[in-house]
């Protein structure tokens, strides 16, 4: 099963982890489901920017980004070429390293 390596985040994975995702899961719920309480303002409806995150290796193995997502990264904070939103990223067949950005779109750290 491929692993994914969240880098430390002071509020959300102070140590960092690496957790087992199926594939074809959903990054956004495999965070939570393992006890990474990643920002979902809007309950996984790809309504929001909050659940943000930067794919600093292993990109290429996520599914395409669709129009939808790409609407809502213009809004992300401090947005950029590898980002996704977690809750439309489908994980591949290869291990990636993601990084949950310091602040999100609405500054709040929901739990």
């Amino acid at each position: 099963m491929p692993i994914v390596k969240i880098l430390p985040n002071a509020t959300f994975c102070p140590e960092g982890a690496e957790i087992e995702v199926p594939e074809g899961a959903k990054i956004a719920q495999a965070l939570n489901k393992a006890g990474i309480k990643l920002p979902h303002a809007c309950e996984y409806n790809c309504a929001c920017a909050t659940c943000h995150i930067i794919v600093r290796e292993g990109f290429d193995s996520l599914n395409e980004p669709e129009d939808e997502e790409y609407d809502q990264l213009d809004n992300a904070f401090g947005s950029c070429a590898q980002s996704r939103l977690a809750c439309q990223t489908v994980m591949g067949s290869e291990d990636i390293t993601i990084e949950i950005p310091k602040n999100n779109r609405n500054l709040v750290h929901e739990h």
